[in-house]
């Protein structure tokens, strides 16, 4: 039997679908390379837009940062021209200051001058690559320009300080003419105070010792000494300003001398009163002293401890020669008032030392008895201890008990509370040792 045939809506196979699809003209195989032509001219054009571009914005940044800078250039230019008349200035200064003062007084001011000078070379040779025809970028032209300011800057300040030194100087001598009779008139006055302080001491001479009166003596010594000095300083400076020569610098030294004079004249009419007031300082303490003498004797007489008690002694002995030599002290209470106030010190630390001495001692005794009494008490449980042990407990055990009981006899025997009180802490200690041995062993 015949098959049927296909039905004629039946699905039109893959050959007929692809009839149907549209079909592009194809490029003849000798363009194939106009494509990435075109692409590579775009990117090629795009690179060369973006680079013209950035030139002419770094260009506009230039001539913008270069007008900013501008005004820097202009200033900087301000500052040589006043920086170069500073120098001229201190030129001319330096001229005269060395022929009034001299040229060894105005060296800080001729070194100043070099300095400057150097700076404006440094200064003239950035300015001139400012003005160079060479084109400098903005950065150079700023740099080059504060570096010109800072230089002219310290030419300007480093010559403001060395006129001004010159200019002091120079007030200094105009106040010469008036400074100098009014430390001649000081120089005067104080000569008579050396005089009347001379009669002081020549008083005091015949009431006190040498030994007290050694410190005013030497400052009379150096009063005279300062206003010699000071007198020839002066004489010298009037000689100065009779030839028209600068004498400021010699009324500085004599200024100086004279109040050395004053303090040292000060202090010797002073002197009476502080040996008044020493005078009185050494009653005082001598009063103290008997009192601290009674007082040490005492304690003396009542410690048990014999070398606290030797202290106390030494200590007495030596109070008591002060009060006894104080006469030999008579003309120096500077002497007399040191000497008592020594051996009060030495006294009161003497003092202090027995009496912690002494309640060590009374510690002692008052915790010795229960000490000895505990002791015993050990004694007597190590003995039983071993006792029972028998013969099993060795000879540790037997040893630390002889010891304890030796320790113990001690302490009933030794008259130092302290050493005793000592002895009886071991005995109970080896004790409880022998104790501990005798039940270990009897185990």
């Amino acid at each position: 039997m015949p098959l049927p045939s296909a039905a004629p809506h039946s699905e039109p196979t893959h050959g007929a679908r692809e009839s149907r699809t549209p079909r592009l003209p194809l490029m003849p195989d000798g363009l194939w390379w106009l494509p990435s032509l075109l692409v590579f001219g775009a990117a090629v054009a795009a690179f060369i837009g973006g680079v013209v571009a950035l030139r002419r914005g770094g260009a506009r940044r230039e001539r913008a940062a270069l007008a900013a800078g501008a005004a820097v250039e202009v200033r900087a230019k301000g500052l040589i021209v006043q920086a170069d008349n500073a120098v001229r200035d201190a030129e001319r200064e330096l001229a005269f200051a060395e022929a009034q003062f001299g040229a060894d007084d105005v060296a800080s001011m001729r070194a100043a001058l070099e300095r400057a000078r150097g700076w404006m070379r440094e200064a003239f040779i950035l300015q001139q690559r400012l003005d160079d025809a060479d084109a400098d970028t903005a950065a150079e032209r700023r740099t080059w320009s504060a570096r010109i300011e800072g230089l002219c800057t310290s030419v300007i300040g480093a010559l403001d300080d060395a006129q001004s030194s010159i200019a002091s100087r120079r007030r200094s001598e105009r106040g010469v003419y008036a400074e100098l009779p009014a430390l001649r008139q000081q120089a005067e006055r104080l000569g008579r105070r050396r005089v009347e302080a001379e009669a002081v001491l020549g008083r005091l001479a015949t009431r006190f010792a040498p030994s007290a009166l050694a410190e005013p003596h030497a400052a009379l010594v150096r009063a005279e000494a300062a206003l010699a000095t000071a007198a020839g300083a002066l004489d010298e400076a009037g000689a100065h300003l009779d030839r028209g020569e600068p004498a400021a610098d010699r009324l500085g030294p004599a200024s100086d001398d004279l109040e050395r004079a004053v303090r040292d004249l000060d202090d010797i009419e002073q002197v009476e009163l502080r040996l008044a007031a020493a005078q009185a300082d050494a009653a005082a303490e001598a009063t103290a002293l008997d009192a601290e003498l009674v007082a040490a004797r005492r304690e003396r007489d009542a410690h048990d401890d014999p070398d606290a008690a030797s202290s106390l002694g030494s200590a007495i002995g030596d109070g008591s020669a002060a009060m006894a030599g104080r006469s030999a002290l008579a003309g120096d209470p500077f002497a007399d008032r040191d000497r008592l106030r020594a051996c009060r010190d030495r006294l009161e630390v003497t003092r202090a030392a027995a009496r912690n001495a002494q309640g060590r001692l009374d510690g002692a005794r008052g915790a010795l008895g229960g000490a000895i009494a505990i002791a015993e008490s050990q004694l007597r449980v190590a003995r039983a201890a071993i006792d029972r042990g028998g013969h099993a407990v060795g000879a540790d055990a037997r040893t630390r008990l002889a010891e304890a009981e030796r320790q113990l006899v001690i302490a009933h025997q030794e008259p130092d509370p302290v050493a005793a009180l000592d002895a009886a802490r071991r005995a109970t200690s080896r004790a409880s040792d022998a104790e501990g041995l005798a039940l270990y062993r009897g185990r």
